[in-house]
This record gives C-alpha cells, sequence and structure tokens, in this order.
C-alpha cells in the first residue's frame, strides 16, 4: 500500500504538472520559431488582436508612449499591464518576449488550486492527474496560449482559488481560510474584471451553503461577515481600493477572533453586510448586461437603429453541441464523464456545490458563445478524474494498480486535447511586412493623431504607429456606423469630411460616441450624410492629422465592415445587398473560369454565373501591385449595362466579384485599385499589406 502524499511529494507533483502545461503550451513556439514574417524584434509576435490593448498600457507605464491615447489604461488599471511592466522591469527579458510567454507562465498556475481541491479531501493524486487534464483542455489552452497576452490567462486561475479557500472554510471551519477567500474576491477584479459575476454567485452561493449547513457554528457567520465584505465594492481609485479594501479586511477578521460577539449579532451583521453588497454590488444590474450582452443582437429598439456588433462576432454566438463538449472537456465523451462525475462530486462531497456558478457559466456558453466555457474547465476535469478514481476504488485493489487506471483514463481525455492543439496553429495578429507599415506612419505621424480603420485593427495601430483610433476591440459601438460608411462610400468627399469631423469631435466632446454627437432622433440623418458630400461643407478646425489605414487583411471581413453602414438609422432597416465575392481560380476550360466558391465568368462573353442566377460584368480590371508599393492597373469594359464588376488581383491570385456601387466604394478603389483624388489624400504608405493615406481636407 502507497502512503498519503507528503507535502513535499504534492510540491514535486504541482511542479511536474506546471511543467507540463507549459510544455504543451511551447508546441505552438516550435511550430512557427523561425518564421521570419511573424518575428518582431528578434521575436515572435503575439496571436490576439487584445493583447495590443494590454500591451500598449505597458508600452505608456514602461516608455511614456500613448498619452495622448483616452483609451491606454495605466498599470494599476489591470494586473496583466501591471505583471507585465513588473517583468519587464525585473528580468533581462524585452517587452515583446513577456507578452508572448507570460500566457503559458500564469495560466498554467491553475494546477495549483487544482491539486489543493482534491488535498483537501485527501486524493492529491486525484487533483495531480485532473490538473495535467484542466490545464491543457480545449477551450482554455485557446485562450491561454503562448501569445495569447490577455486577462484570460487569469480567467480559470483566479477563481479557483477563490473556490478553494471557500471549499477549505467549510472544511476545516477555520476563520483564517475565509479570510484568505475574501482576499482573493478582493483582488480578483485587478487580475480578471469581466468574470465578476462568477465571484458574485460563488459568495451567494457560499452564504447559502453556510446557512443550510453550517448555520449551527458561530464561526460561519463569523465568516460570512468576510465573504459578503469583500463583495461589497469600494468607491476608491486603484489601487488604493485593493489595499485598503484587503487592510479593513484583516481588521474585521482580528476583531472577529478577539471579541466574543454573540451568535444573534454576527448572524445579523452578515445579513446587512449581504444586503448591502445587494444594493452597492449592483449583481442584478450586471447579471442581467452580461446576459443581454451577449444575447440580445441586432439593430437597438430606440432612438437611432445602430447595428449591434455582437451579432457578427464569432465569439459571443450560439455553438453547436459538439463544439460545446470539445472545448470543455476534449470530446463529447469527456464531457460525459465530467458531468456524471460532477454529479457523484456534489453528492459526495457536497462543497462542489460552490462550483455551481463555473459549470452554470461554462454551460451558457451553448446560448451566449463559445468564450464562456473556458470556465467550466477545471471543474469538468476535477469530476472526469474523480469519476475515474471512483471506478478505480471499486474494480482495483491495489493503490499503485489504481493510480496506472486513473493516468490511462486520464491519457485518454488528453489525447484528443493534444491532437487540438498540434493542429491548431493560428498566426499572428500581423505579419513583419504588415508592422513594418504601421512603423512607417509612427514615423511620419505624432502621437495625438488619429488613424481610422475597422476595430480588429485598433490595438496594433496603437502599439506599433502611436496614434489614437476612434473605434478598437474594446470599443466597437454606434461609431462602427463611421467607419463603415467612410470604408463605403462612393463620394471621395464625404469621406474625405466624415474623416475630419469625426476626429474633432470625437476630441472636442470629451472622447464621446461621435454618432450620439452627429445623429440625432429630430433630425433626418441623411442631410448630414449628404451635406457631407459637398466640397463647401463646413468642418471643425484642424488640430491633428488624420490617417485613413485600409489593410489587404480587411477584405476577408469587407462585407461585415459594410453591414454596419448599410443602414437607414431611422428604421434599422439595410439600404441595399451588398455582393463581395473574393475567391481564387480553381480551373480554366477555354474562356470559363470557375473560382473555388462555384462562381464562373466567362471571359469571352462577359457573363457570370453566381448559383443559379446569371448576370453581366460591367468592368473586369486587373491589378498587380509592386514590392515598391506602386500598382500596376488594367481596366476593361465589358458591358455598359453590367451589374457587377470584377477585380483580378494578380499579387494574390484574388478574384473578387462585387456589385457596381461597392466597386466605387473608398476601400475599393483607395486601396485595390490604387485610386485616390489628389486633392483630398495624400498616399503616406503603400505596400501589397495595406495602403495608408492622410486625409489633406481641412
Amino acid at each position: 500500500e502507497l502512503k498519503q502524499v507528503t507535502t513535499n511529494q504534492m510540491l514535486g507533483l504541482m511542479l511536474l504538472a506546471y511543467a507540463f502545461s507549459f510544455a504543451v503550451r511551447l508546441i505552438w513556439v516550435w511550430q512557427f520559431n523561425g518564421e521570419a514574417n511573424y518575428m518582431w524584434n528578434n521575436e515572435l509576435m503575439i496571436n490576439t488582436n487584445d493583447g495590443y490593448f494590454f500591451a500598449s498600457g505597458a508600452q505608456q507605464a514602461l516608455d511614456g508612449l500613448h498619452m495622448e491615447n483616452p483609451r491606454v489604461f495605466g498599470m494599476w488599471d489591470y494586473g496583466v499591464i501591471f505583471f507585465t511592466t513588473l517583468f519587464v522591469k525585473i528580468t533581462p527579458f524585452s517587452l515583446e518576449t513577456v507578452t508572448l510567454y507570460m500566457p503559458a507562465v500564469i495560466s498554467s498556475i491553475v494546477v495549483i488550486p487544482m491539486i489543493l481541491i482534491a488535498r483537501l479531501y485527501k486524493q492529491t493524486m486525484w487533483g495531480f492527474f485532473a490538473a495535467l487534464l484542466g490545464s491543457i483542455t480545449w477551450s482554455y489552452y485557446n485562450r491561454t496560449m503562448t501569445g495569447y497576452y490577455d486577462t484570460d490567462m487569469f480567467s480559470a486561475m483566479a477563481p479557483m482559488f477563490i473556490l478553494f479557500f471557500l471549499m477549505k472554510s467549510t472544511i476545516d471551519s477555520a476563520l483564517h481560510s475565509a479570510l484568505y477567500a475574501s482576499i482573493a474576491i478582493v483582488l480578483y477584479p485587478f487580475f480578471y474584471d469581466q468574470g465578476l459575476i462568477i465571484v458574485y454567485g460563488m459568495g451567494i452561493i457560499y452564504g447559502l451553503y453556510m446557512v443550510w449547513y453550517h448555520r449551527d457554528k458561530s464561526v460561519t457567520y463569523a465568516s460570512l461577515i468576510l465573504i459578503f465584505l469583500a463583495l461589497i465594492p469600494l468607491p476608491l481609485e486603484k489601487p488604493y481600493s485593493y489595499l485598503i479594501h484587503s487592510a479593513v479586511l484583516i481588521l474585521v477578521y482580528f476583531f472577529l477572533k478577539t471579541e466574543k460577539l454573540k451568535e444573534k449579532e454576527l448572524m445579523i451583521s452578515s445579513a446587512i453586510l449581504f444586503f448591502l453588497f445587494l444594493l452597492f454590488g449592483n449583481v442584478f444590474g450586471l447579471v442581467w448586461g452580461k446576459i443581454a450582452s451577449y444575447v440580445i443582437t441586432g439593430t437597438s429598439e430606440e432612438g437611432l437603429h445602430f447595428y449591434a456588433v455582437n451579432q457578427t462576432v464569432r465569439e459571443a454566438g450560439q455553438i453547436p453541441f459538439t463544439t460545446f463538449a470539445n472545448r470543455i472537456s476534449g470530446s463529447i465523451m469527456g464531457l460525459l464523464l465530467a458531468s456524471i462525475g460532477y454529479v457523484l462530486l456534489v453528492i459526495r462531497h457536497k462543497a462542489f456545490i460552490l462550483a455551481l456558478p463555473l459549470v452554470a457559466i461554462g454551460m451558457f456558453a451553448l446560448f451566449g458563445g463559445l468564450r464562456f466555457t473556458v470556465y467550466a474547465v477545471p471543474i469538468a476535469a476535477l469530476s472526469a478524474v474523480y469519476l475515474f478514481w471512483m471506478v478505480a476504488q471499486i474494480t482495483v485493489k491495489e493503490k499503485l494498480h489504481q493510480y496506472l487506471f486513473m493516468g490511462i483514463m486520464t491519457a485518454g481525455l488528453i489525447y484528443p486535447n493534444i491532437t487540438h492543439i498540434v493542429a491548431y496553429t493560428v498566426p499572428t495578429v500581423f505579419t513583419k511586412p504588415e508592422v513594418k507599415d504601421l512603423v512607417k506612419l509612427n514615423e511620419l505621424s505624432s502621437p495625438k493623431d488619429y488613424t481610422l480603420s475597422w476595430w480588429d485593427y485598433g490595438y496594433p495601430i496603437w502599439y506599433y504607429s502611436d496614434t489614437s483610433t476612434l473605434i478598437d476591440g474594446g470599443k466597437h459601438n454606434n461609431d462602427n456606423f463611421i467607419i463603415s460608411k467612410i470604408m463605403f462610400s462612393t463620394s471621395p468627399t464625404q469621406v474625405a469630411n466624415l474623416s475630419r469631423l469625426a476626429v474633432e469631435t470625437y476630441v472636442d466632446s470629451n472622447f464621446s460616441i461621435v454618432a450620439n454627437q452627429l445623429f440625432s432622433v429630430d433630425k433626418n440623418p441623411e442631410k448630414l450624410l449628404t451635406a457631407l458630400k459637398r466640397s463647401d461643407f463646413k468642418l471643425p478646425k484642424k488640430t491633428r492629422e488624420v490617417f485613413l489605414f485600409m489593410p489587404y487583411k480587411m477584405m476577408r471581413i469587407f462585407p461585415t465592415v459594410g453591414v454596419f453602414g448599410n443602414l437607414d438609422l431611422r428604421t434599422g432597416k439595410k439600404k441595399r445587398n451588398i455582393i463581395f465575392y473574393p475567391s481564387r481560380i480553381a480551373n480554366q476550360v477555354g474562356s470559363n473560369i470557375k473560382l473555388e466558391n462555384g462562381i464562373v465568368y466567362n471571359m469571352a462573353t462577359g457573363i457570370i454565373q453566381i448559383g443559379s442566377n446569371r448576370a453581366k460584368v460591367n468592368k473586369f480590371d486587373v491589378v498587380e501591385y509592386r514590392p515598391n508599393g506602386k500598382s500596376v492597373r488594367e481596366s476593361n469594359i465589358n458591358h455598359i449595362d453590367g451589374t457587377l464588376c470584377i477585380v483580378f488581383m494578380r499579387t494574390y491570385n484574388s478574384f473578387v466579384v462585387m456589385d457596381r456601387e461597392t466597386y466605387n466604394s473608398a476601400y475599393v478603389q483607395m486601396f485595390m485599385l490604387d485610386n485616390h483624388d489628389k486633392n483630398l489624400f495624400e498616399l503616406v504608405v503603400s505596400s501589397p499589406y495595406g495602403k495608408t493615406y492622410r486625409v489633406k481636407k481641412e
């Protein structure tokens, strides 16, 4: 018989599980290391757009950049910015290296609370095997892999520490365990503010659990005082709110330890704090806001009808059950085993009810989107491996053989996740040539200037060009309408005027939502949009330069960009059907060119067939981009009355079929065809990967 795992052995298991988690995350580095196009400053670039938001904050703290950008936050606003700044200062590593590897370093810490939770029940090996699985399961890996520099590195790790301390307090009935949990709750928003609803749920269920199962113990109400006090937000500046809140908790802890209060006094105090938490924590508003933000899509119902961005975000849509199962456990079988295991856990160890918020929000992913699956991953891993342990207890006598059985079964669940990880070869956000374009923009712009582009590229624009943007990955509101209008406008004058007006209005209104400033219910928005097409439109005084960034990669999402501006703001109805089909040549037989998307174009007749529909082609353009940024264009008119146009981008071997209005849009003309009004715009950066224009209109 094997003896119980000692403390030193447990630490060794933690180190081993951590090393496994970290090593698996190096697979992506091994796959892409040495790829010149993915390197910048001698390091692999990160692979998530949002990472540049936090990296820009680190740049500000380290180098004083982005001081004119109202959207860049400081090191005390987000724990990820704080630790990034700290690591760059105290280690020899560059900012690029820290942002690349920090997700792997931090997220792998999740193995510690998983093992500690199992050790509460004297089953450390259960926690070890669960940690091996949970630390690299599909969803958790995707959002914490090397290069995925985002607060998601704390998404599951931080609440698991809170869960451990809460569960520990129910088992050892020690007030100091509740103190540790309460301090962890206070610090949680610093690490991952998006998951506050989870902590609220855990706090409420903890209160119900303690009152139901431990109501006869005086330490129960003392513990609830600490937890509910931790859940009440303090209206203080960061980091003082965290420091003062933690200090108050420590003082209250010593007061509760030294003063022998009556149980009734403790009950009343905890009840008062609970209601204060509900009142000041905005619990119900937060819950509804989170649900609404991911479930409610389409256009707004009151006032002007702007398009909601969530309908176009992949993470915010409903997901198939197979995807749901894969992301939580790696397979449908894995999820089934985890579900059975969790039920058994709650039956045999009731404290696992405290994990219900993590499980519930993971299940919400079926309706709210795949990003929610990550929260349920560690609990699913603990549950599945617990089921293996239960089966081993029943079927295998020797403990060594039990561990062997658990290891084999866990390996079976790990395998599909490793297979996914090896195949999950996501590229970096930008390639080296694309970054060079933004660095060139940085060289000819000033920090107070603005670069207008789609929100996907907002954060990288900050980081590499040190200019501000109107919309970005965290600010994609009604101003999406403005950027969409700029990119799809067929009037160069309107593009120049709206670009200048939007930026100057944004700055002058103390960085308010521009669309809400320019358009109102009592005035027809079309009147202003029409007036912007006039060359004599009176613009605000110029205070800074405005640039238009038109990258090649926007072509694949161009129809989505168009959705936001293709609206009658008074009714919310779309104005026209946008046709924009980028594809490649599949084969050519005689004069017939068949594209990979099934479209067939006859070069001899100028007729195109899309499905069962045939249409005449008005223009057929061939454009080729040279390495020096210059382009060569050949344009042919096929049918005067044609309704569609085709652009063959020889450099990319790409065919783009579009309607005539889209063909005349700013993006198609200025980027794809290198055609712009030199009186209104100056081409300042040009390459096959994108074009950047300076707005000359004042």
